[in-house]
């Protein structure tokens, strides 16, 4: 991973239902062992905001537009660098066709009770931090 990519910001969506279900992705990761859950998310692009960030990824990633944005955060991605993830809780949701970035083909949307993506969170079965977190704050909302 280049410095140029690995200072960049990124977002992370909590999406939630009427029903009160999140919208979870899973995708096979080899590098890393295996097939995780996480949310929708990604980088900045250059002029973006947090916000625009997070309408783009949830579009690009799982399809959805979402009516109502709430901010849960902005939290430092490692010790060793500027870059942040700033977290994000969607709802009044609506439903289109996803729009895969290169490399993104295979991510599989599935809804989930929020408190078995938690338990899931706590099984390991999440790759990022950033998924979990924004989950564990937007079921206190």
């Amino acid at each position: 991973m280049d410095a140029q990519h690995e200072m960049r910001d990124a977002a992370v969506i909590a999406a939630r239902d009427e029903n009160g279900l999140v919208a979870l992705l899973t995708s096979r990761f080899p590098k890393h062992g295996g097939e995780y859950l996480f949310l929708p998310g990604g980088r900045m692009e250059p002029g973006e905001t947090p916000e625009q960030c997070a309408q783009r990824e949830l579009r690009e990633e799982a399809g959805i537009t979402a009516q109502s944005w709430r901010p849960l955060g902005s939290y430092a991605i490692t010790l060793g660098s500027t870059a942040r993830v700033h977290l994000f809780l969607a709802e009044g949701l609506t439903l289109g066709p996803q729009e895969p970035a290169e490399g993104e083909d295979d991510f599989k949307l599935m809804w989930w009770p929020i408190q078995d993506a938690i338990t899931a969170a706590a099984e390991g079965r999440f790759l990022l931090q950033g998924g979990p977190l924004a989950l564990l704050l937007a079921e206190r909302l």
